[in-house]
């Protein structure tokens, strides 16, 4: 067997990650067809097919499966070694590929965006909205962004910024004239603006106070499925939302909006980046993750008497 190229090794790698040669050549900054020689030629000196192709899609065979297992991590350890021996001087760049939920997008893209893109130019952010929670390894990404109680248990989190809580919200021209909840129960003579998430199941409203819990699944005739259509359904008055607080800031900092059941409303769980424990973490990235802290302190951070950064 013919001793294998680096280069190759790298592009069999982005490629069978990334699940894509496209994405993979925008990457590594070469062409389509130059990738699919590279890999010919990998997989003439391996004896081997590694790659299932067709006109859609590409994906591991078994043995590239295998393979990709056993030198993905060995690339990225080199990775970190030649960084470290380099001093790490240099500013990130490359690309960097985040998946996160809608609302917290919007979030990112408000406060963490612009501090980030100012400060790492050389970076290339793609922001992948995805309201389901996915394979961040098997469709590519070098991270994800979701709650914290969500993050898969074989994923590296670390947490940022305060605990978020879910709101009950509805406009003044709903209310008027209507009675106010005073406690979850109370749901049931409104008419409620529910969400259904992309794997089909419906999302219960949970509700604490004193250490007591409930769950309500209150009626509604509206059902969507982004949570930034419930906070504009809310405000045209069409019912009571459910929704994160940092998705309805605005509405309610301006009136638009009210929040209800307030003291029934706890936060539950802070925002969380995450990614595989076992591989390096790219300069990017770590530059990402000290951004995200910066722009959305922890509750021991503010306690301390640090003040968040304007993004």
């Amino acid at each position: 067997m013919k001793q294998p190229d680096l280069d190759d090794m790298r592009a069999f790698v982005a490629i069978a990650t990334r699940r894509s040669f496209r994405q993979a050549a925008d990457e590594l900054g070469v062409s389509p067809s130059t990738l699919s020689h590279m890999m010919r030629v990998l997989e003439e000196k391996l004896g081997a097919r590694l790659l299932h192709r067709t006109t859609r899609s590409v994906a591991p065979t078994e043995a590239g499966e295998r393979f990709l297992a056993r030198i993905d991590p060995l690339l990225r350890e080199l990775g970190a070694a030649l960084e470290d021996a380099s001093g790490s001087g240099e500013r990130p760049a490359g690309s960097l590929r985040i998946n996160a939920g809608e609302p917290v997008a919007r979030l990112l893209l408000l406060d963490a965006v612009p501090l980030f893109q100012a400060r790492y130019p050389d970076v290339s952010l793609d922001l992948f909205v995805d309201n389901r929670l996915v394979d961040i390894v098997a469709e590519g990404f070098d991270a994800g962004v979701r709650l914290a109680e969500a993050v898969p248990q074989d994923m590296h989190a670390v947490p940022f910024g305060a605990p978020v809580r879910f709101l009950a919200v509805a406009s003044p021209a709903y209310l008027r004239g209507r009675t106010l909840p005073r406690v979850p129960d109370d749901l049931h003579a409104h008419r409620c603006i529910h969400i259904r998430m992309q794997s089909g199941k419906a999302y219960r409203w949970e509700f604490a106070r004193h250490g007591d819990t409930i769950a309500v699944d209150p009626p509604g005739a509206l059902t969507l499925n982004q949570i930034s259509l419930m906070v504009d359904a809310a405000v045209a008055g069409m019912g009571i939302a459910y929704v994160p607080e940092p998705a309805a800031r605005a509405p309610l900092a301006d009136g638009r909006l009210v929040p209800l059941l307030d003291d029934w409303c706890q936060p539950s769980s802070a925002l969380a980046l995450y990614y595989p424990g076992h591989r390096h973490v790219p300069a990017a990235l770590r530059a990402f993750i000290g951004v995200l802290q910066e722009a959305f302190p922890s509750l021991a951070m503010l306690s301390e008497g640090a003040a968040p950064t304007a993004a």
